[in-house]
């Protein structure tokens, strides 16, 4: 046990908690006892059956107790002391149910066990009689793949069936009966079923009777609610209303009812209980009946199907003739109202085309005795409609509605209720006269709540209620606004009631004694906010939000709580008792009601059976109680919980320790008074007053909608809270569960949200707007007013009492903080209880005082407004808006003022008004800044007030009256900025004011005097009164600019948009702004497609920019790149359109000016000086064929003057040109063919521009190293870095040597030549132009030594290497490496090879095509063992199997190297890495083998997938430098290739099987 629960046990005194009493059902007077042989274990829950019992305690045991025939020893059917459930033991349950005779408990995990009877499979058991110990139930869903085990929440039992709530909120059932809710003919039900009717719903809780089952569902939201149809599937009735339920069940869809008409409704497939009773159908329509008898002492309906059995048949009534029942005194009435409706029927059949049924003669109804069970009446009455329907059809008397409507209007006329004050035992005489008009209206009201359940009423009485009912009334809802997170922590209120089962008794309240074999929505108990169910041995409570119990079913001892009739609707059970009921229980035919008291104690309250004492004449017969009767049990302590059995009843009780329970009982009653008293006001005043016509304007209906809507939701919010304090008394009662600490924002916001609403509504005069329109309400409710409001002064104004009447709830914020303290004090001050506790009892007394002197605000800005000028009055008067101070009361002048001007300072909590004579200025406080002037500046009582378009200074009277406005200001800014509510959060302590707000800060205004941003708004970052961050800023026209702002104007980067209205799209710039304009790099997409991207200057497009003009897809895009000049191109740009010429040279004022080059579409090269986008002058033409002309030009390119024109094979003329390119040329000169001698010239001689780049480069080329001494390793390396740079610069010799030779060999291999019969030859030109550029080198270098001359070293290895062999150090160098022996494949390949890679490889590739494509088969096959698998059939040794799954090597980068010697120091590395890891995992020195080196490495190389492995080796044979074959690198290579012949030959013995590994 940690700390904190640990001190809750100490200061709470958990030892006195849930003791069991134990009373005997059957007398109210009998002193209850504790429970025989049961120790001090506190009990949290318990559960009764007939003759048995189950107690939960806290730490998760259960023990039964009562007569135990199930179990196996014979000492234990029978103990006098409860014994613990051993096959419980180590399982912590958390909730037990008993049936009649069986028992069943939920674990934790949610796993469920049954044990006792299970003659009809409700221990979920098949062929087992009875279950001796706790049987774990499997319940799974079959929805589901794989199964998924469900997790279950709550058990409900009855005689024979078991209801089980999942965690999903779902219903699964086992047993036998119609009561299971299950669409099956075969019982038992030994395995669980869904009960799909209510899948998909929320169900809160489940609840057994007998033989029938209860539902609290949670109401599906208004967008899930399905179209009502014209008629309904399984009866084809027609459908008025979305209120019609069938009486064979329920509305199912059309498959469905198909469905179920196969299965529950053929004749052929009747569906059977336990005891032979067969369900009938509903007779239909035309169809013969037998002939029905009713006799005075015996009311007997034959039914149209037989059964064997003797016992009760649907349909059937038995009334004893021993009761004396007497006979209607006018049954002719009866008769003849009858016959009108057949011969109705029959007028309408005869219309209709119809054969008319011959009506049976109608015999008298019996009324049953008082102390007979009042659904007798019911029944009989059900009989004769049956038989009535035989006689003129189902469309006069469909079901029992239509009686109710009709037969039973009639019957009762003559006589009162027999359960009806004033109405004698046995008595048949006729009531008095002033009884007929109150019992006509009885029978009405009756009628009604029986259709709101089965809606089957006929179709012309329905509309002649629809019609009576058509008056034009304002419509109002007052739903509240449910909070989903309310919803998810606390029980909803929004629930509906389903039943299902046998219904006989009337115990599933839908006005009838049909059964109903699938769950049926009890509509009459709808909104009525149901929060727990219980159901007897035959009849059913409901207990609602608001401490009132409906109840309905058997009423044979008056275990109902009321003398009502029928009983076969819910209607309220009449508990003595003005506070109300907070839990009850439902006996065998008794009911208990734990009701709250003036002192908070709970009272327990007994109805029903009363067992005969000792001195009575008759002992066979038993009484009822007429009223529900309060038990004497106010010494026994605190009752958290009550459980009803047969014979029994138990009760948990609570000693209050320290004052604790009482506490809890003090919040949890006052929490439920406090919620009548608000539903009381919510419907008795609030619905009415929004029903009222002439409310006043739409504003004020508006507010008091408003209100209204908080008001409900705060009161929703209150009766979830005091149905979680019920259920929150009946568990642990840890305090620091509580809803109100642990999630006290709830209630916060709810109370401050309320309070926001109403005093809104006050500030706008609400109250004195509804004077007048609700006088006349208010004056008849005068009293109610007064007793609601708790005002005891008669005088007080009815406007007044109301205004009281609406801040009632603030007052409930006290009763919170004074019992959260009674609550702290309870515990040791040092713990965490205590704080807690305290901590949110100061919380809450402190939003009261909060909400408080909202309260006088609002009451001291309504006092204004009535004394301020009215006009004004209507433009500045806001709901949200309070005054703060003003200047009547406080001398402040404008400085500077006018003699004769008026000015009138208003500070309200959201602005500064300026007023002057008729008009005034509002300054929002959000952007308003306010600091004192100091003395220097000549303003001794002076305020500098800032607004983001005006300045000017305030003068008070006094020093002391500038203090007070500069502090009234700042506070009043200061929380404008933190928003509406001024409350610190909950937990925060007390709140700190800030001495004065910020000077930076985020707001939103509209400005309306700048000339530039009139009308504008800006969102944003503000600095003393100017934008000045990053913010948004919208224009009236549509014009938006979001980004950055300095001192007021855009500065930085943003984004501006321009609507375009022409084009009907905008204007959008990215980028950079500076002092309001756009300056910097940026990005302009015009609305008509154009886009810049480049520099900006006042607004203007300047500097260096790119403009791209339409689109890829248009006529003529282009693209202009250039410099720009106030928006204009002038400088140097050049113009590249997709199509036409192409323009690169200068520009100005938007026209080619100056020296430019043009490109056309047919590859012409123009070179001149342009003017007005017209080369003029000298230029330079050159044609795609290498002409070439320069000389005069003309107009459009024109040629025109002296010129000379050279021709590509070095001829030219000299003379005069006149003409246009390519249209004829007219030539006057002279032709000149140059000297032989002059066009031989090497092309290596010709002039190259070089770039800086290249320069620098060539620069450190000229000069060749020179070596001076031995020839070290050190000037190999200087050699072999100067011949990669000179290779690699086309401009070197060297360089353009080999790219000359690249390109020779990629034409010859590549293409027609990438033959395989080649690739030898390719091979030889390689090892050709290695031997032939060595000797170049050689003649670059002199001092290098000739081909294959070992380097000596001049410095031992820096680092030892250990050897893959055996692991150590091996100081020795492997066999010559490249680095060290001068050959020319090591110096030149790394250069040559890979420019000449792709077309060598490619060749390698197409000779080897065949052996590839049957390596990488053996690859593929082989890679799909698994790794132990695959480890056996290579043979490698087990003790490498760890080190073999770990490596994979780095083999895989063979085919990422170049060269011979890069791809073998590849195949090294991977040895190596193979070796350290063996070694690591051996921890010893290990000596490697071929047998086993090579099978691991065999191993990793296959599972590195490496592709065209034998291309790869065979050209590492081919290049690889000769001393090379024989060391250490050799020998890998070996490995490598033995290893890829190993996979050919593995391809040619397929047969050999490796699936035994």
């Amino acid at each position: 046990m940690d700390s904190k629960k640990k001190s809750s046990t100490v200061a709470e005194g958990s030892k006195e908690r849930g003791l069991v009493h134990v009373w005997q059902a059957g007398s109210c007077s009998v002193t209850p006892e504790r429970l025989p042989g049961w120790g001090g274990k506190t009990v949290l829950h318990a559960a009764l059956g007939v003759k048995h019992g189950v107690l939960l305690t806290e730490d998760g045991e259960v023990y039964s107790f009562g007569t135990l025939p199930w179990r196996s020893e014979p000492a234990e059917t029978c103990p006098s002391n409860p014994i613990l459930e051993s096959a419980l033991v180590g399982q912590y349950v958390v909730t037990v149910a008993t049936g009649s005779f069986h028992t069943g408990a939920v674990t934790d995990s949610g796993v469920v066990y049954m044990w006792g009877e299970n003659s009809s499979g409700q221990c979920a058991v098949a062929n087992q009689p009875y279950v001796p110990e706790p049987n774990p139930v499997s319940i799974s869903d079959s929805e589901t793949s794989p199964l998924l085990a469900v997790r279950i929440l709550q058990l409900a039992c009855g005689e024979e069936h078991t209801l089980a709530l999942s965690l999903s909120r779902e219903i699964w059932a086992w047993g036998t009966g119609c009561q299971l809710g299950l669409i099956t003919t075969t019982f038992p039900v030994t395995k669980p079923q869904k009960v799909e009717h209510l899948a998909g719903r929320v169900v809160l809780q489940v609840a057994c009777g007998a033989f029938h089952s209860l539902a609290l569902v949670q109401c599906l939201p208004s967008q899930d609610l399905k179209p009502v149809p014209e008629r309904c599937n399984q009866c084809n009735h027609v459908i008025i209303s979305d209120s019609h339920c069938c009486p064979l069940g329920v509305t199912l869809s059309e498959s469905q009812a198909e469905i179920q008409a196969s299965t529950t409704l053929s004749p052929s497939s009747e569906t059977l209980d336990s005891q032979g009773e067969v369900f009938e159908n509903t007779l239909v329509q035309n169809e013969p009946s037998a002939a029905t008898e009713l006799n005075v002492g015996n009311v007997q309906t034959a039914s149209v199907q037989t059964t064997s059995s003797p016992q009760d048949i649907m349909g059937t009534t038995e009334v004893s003739s021993a009761r004396s029942i007497p006979s209607y005194p006018d049954t002719q009435a009866v008769n003849e109202y009858v016959q009108k409706l057949s011969d109705h029927s029959v007028r309408e059949n005869s219309e209709n085309g119809e054969k008319p049924v011959p009506s049976q003669p109608l015999v008298e109804e019996a009324i049953p005795h008082l102390h007979s069970p009042p659904t007798t009446s019911a029944s009989a009455l059900n009989s004769l409609v049956v038989s009535c329907a035989s006689a003129v059809g189902v469309r006069v008397a469909a079901t029992y509605e239509a009686g109710a409507l009709s037969l039973k209007k009639v019957m009762n006329f003559y006589n009162a209720a027999p359960c009806e004050p004033g109405a004698l035992a046995g008595s048949s005489s006729i009531g008095p006269e002033g009884l007929k008009d109150s019992r006509e209206e009885q029978v009405k009201q009756e009628s009604m709540q029986g259709k709101k359940s089965s809606s089957l009423v006929d179709i012309r009485e329905e509309e002649l209620l629809r019609k009576a009912a058509r008056v034009k009334t304002r419509t109002v809802v007052l739903t509240p606004t449910y909070s989903g997170e309310a919803d998810a922590l606390l029980p909803s209120l929004r629930t509906e009631v389903w039943t299902w089962g046998k219904g006989k008794e009337g115990q599933l309240g839908h006005g009838d004694v049909l059964p109903r074999l699938q769950p049926l929505c009890v509509k009459c108990l709808d909104g009525k906010e149901v929060i727990h169910l219980e159901a007897g041995g035959y009849h059913s409570l409901a207990l609602t939000a608001k401490s009132q119990v409906y109840s309905w079913g058997s009423n044979t001892f008056g275990q109902l709580g009321h003398s009502d009739f029928p009983t076969t609707v819910p209607r309220l059970a009449k508990v003595n008792s003005e506070n109300g009921v907070w839990s009850v229980a439902a006996g065998q035919d008794y009911s208990l009601f734990l009701v709250d008291t003036e002192d908070f104690q709970p009272g327990l309250c007994y109805s029903g059976r009363q067992d005969p004492t000792e001195g009575d004449n008759l002992p066979e017969n038993h009484s009822g109680t007429k009223m529900p009767v309060l038990l004497s049990c106010s010494k026994l302590g605190y009752i958290s919980r009550v459980t009803a059995g047969k014979d029994s009843y138990l009760a948990l009780v609570d000693k209050n320790i320290m004052g604790y329970i009482a506490s809890l009982h003090e919040l949890a009653t006052t929490e439920r008074r406090f919620y009548s008293k608000l539903s009381d006001i919510k419907s008795q005043i609030l619905r009415p007053l929004l029903g009222l016509e002439n409310l006043g304007t739409a504003n004020t209906v508006q507010l008091l909608q408003e209100v209204a809507s908080r008001f409900s939701k705060l009161c929703y919010l209150i009766g979830q809270h005091g149905t979680s304090l019920s259920s929150f008394l009946q568990g642990i009662k840890e305090a620091r569960s509580l809803v109100i600490l642990k999630h006290a924002s709830l209630f916060l916001d709810s109370y401050t949200e309320y309070c926001t609403s109403i005093t809104n509504f006050l500030v706008m005069g609400g109250f004195q707007l509804l004077a007048k329109p609700a006088i006349d309400f208010l004056n008849k409710n005068q009293e109610l007013l007064q007793d609601l409001s708790e005002v005891d002064d008669e005088n007080t104004q009815l406007m007044e009492i109301l205004n009281t009447l609406f801040f009632l709830p603030i007052r409930r914020l006290h009763s919170y903080a004074k019992v959260l303290l009674k609550l702290a004090t309870c515990f040791e001050v040092a713990s965490p209880e205590y704080q807690k506790l305290q901590d949110s009892s100061s919380c809450y007394e402190s939003l009261a005082l909060h909400l408080g002197r909202k309260r006088k605000e609002a009451e001291y800005t309504l006092s204004f407004w009535k004394t301020f000028p009215g006009k004004m009055t209507d433009s500045l008067r806001k709901p949200e808006r309070r005054l703060l101070c003003e200047s009547s009361n406080r001398a402040l002048s404008l400085q500077h003022a006018g003699r004769f001007s008026v000015n009138w300072f208003i500070l309200f909590n959201d602005a500064l008004v300026h007023a002057q004579f008729s008009t005034h200025h509002v300054f929002p406080l959000a952007t308003l800044w306010a600091e004192p002037l100091s003395e220097e500046a000549g303003g001794v009582n002076g305020l500098k007030i800032t607004t983001p378009e005006e300045q000017f200074t305030l003068i008070s009277s006094t020093p002391q009256e500038k203090t007070k406005w500069l502090r009234a200001i700042s506070q009043a800014v200061d929380q404008a900025l933190r928003g509406l509510s001024d409350l610190p959060p909950y937990g925060s302590g007390s709140s700190i004011q800030r001495q004065e707000p910020p000077i930076s800060r985020s707001a939103k205004y509209t400005f309306y005097k700048d000339p530039r941003l009139k009308d504008a708004t800006y969102d944003g970052r503000w600095l003393s009164g100017k934008p000045h961050g990053r913010g948004v800023l919208k224009w009236p026209d549509g014009k938006m600019y979001s980004g950055m702002f300095r001192n007021g104007l855009e500065d930085g980067y943003g984004e501006y948009r321009i609507p375009n209205k022409a084009l009907n799209k905008e204007d959008h710039y990215v980028g950079h702004w500076k002092e309001g304009k756009m300056c910097g790099q940026g990005v302009y997409s015009y609305a008509s497609g154009e886009v810049f991207e480049g520099c900006f200057q006042d607004n203007m497009r300047h500097g260096h920019g790119l403009l791209r003009s339409g689109k890829l897809t248009s006529s003529s895009p282009s693209m202009f790149i250039g410099q720009w000049v106030m928006d204009k191109k002038a400088g140097y740009g050049g113009i590249f359109p997709t199509q036409g010429e192409k323009y690169m040279g200068l520009w100005q004022d938007d026209v080619c000016q100056g020296n430019g080059v043009v490109v056309t579409q047919f590859g012409l090269y123009y070179e001149g000086n342009f003017h007005l986008n017209k080369m003029m002058g000298n230029g330079v033409l050159l044609s795609e064929d290498d002409t070439i002309y320069e000389g005069e030009f003309s107009d459009d390119w024109t040629l025109s003057g002296k010129g000379t024109l050279t021709m590509p094979n070095g001829d030219y003329i000299e003379g005069y040109f006149s003409g246009e390119w390519g249209s004829g040329i007219k030539i006057t000169g002279t032709y000149f063919k140059p000297s032989l001698y002059e066009s031989f010239l090497f092309p290596f001689c010709s002039p190259e521009i070089l770039s800086r780049s290249q320069t620098q480069t060539l620069e450190s080329l000229e000069f060749i190293p020179q070596h001076v001494g031995a020839f070290s390793v050190e000037k190999y390396d200087d050699i072999k870095k100067y011949l990669i740079k000179a290779c690699d610069t086309p401009l070197h010799p060297l360089g353009r040597l080999v790219e000359t030779l690249v390109a020779v060999y990629r034409m010859t291999y590549v293409g027609v030549g990438a033959n395989r019969r080649l690739l030898q030859e390719a091979v030889k030109e390689i090892k050709s132009y290695l031997k032939r550029i060595f000797q170049l080198v050689r003649f670059l270098f002199p001092e290098l030594p000739e081909e294959g001359s070992t380097i000596p070293l001049s410095a031992p290895l820096p680092t030892e290497r250990k050897s893959f062999c055996t692991g150590k150090s091996d100081s020795r160098s492997e066999s010559p490496e490249p680095g060290y022996v001068v050959t020319g494949s090591g110096l030149l390949l790394p250069v040559l090879l890979p420019r000449l890679y792709p077309p060598l490889f490619m060749l390698y590739a197409l000779d080897n095509d065949r052996e590839e494509d049957v390596y990488w088969e053996c690859v593929l096959r082989l890679n799909k063992q698994a790794d132990l698998a695959l480890l056996g059939f290579l043979g490698v040794q087990r003790k490498f199997w760890p080190v073999t799954l770990s490596v994979l090597g780095e083999s895989k980068k063979v085919y990422t190297t170049f060269t011979p010697s890069d791809k073998l120091k590849v195949i090294q590395q991977t040895f190596e890495e193979i070796s350290q890891s063996v070694l690591a995992s051996l921890q010893e020195d290990f000596l490697w083998s071929m047998d086993d080196l090579f099978p691991v490495f065999l191993y990793v190389v296959l599972r590195a997938r490496i592709r065209n492995l034998g291309s790869e080796v065979h050209l590492i044979e081919d290049l690889m430098d000769p001393y090379l074959q024989h060391g250490e690198q050799g020998i890998m290579f070996t490995t490598l290739k033995v290893k890829y012949r190993y996979y050919l030959i593995f391809y040619y013995v397929k047969n050999r099987s490796i699936s035994k590994y």
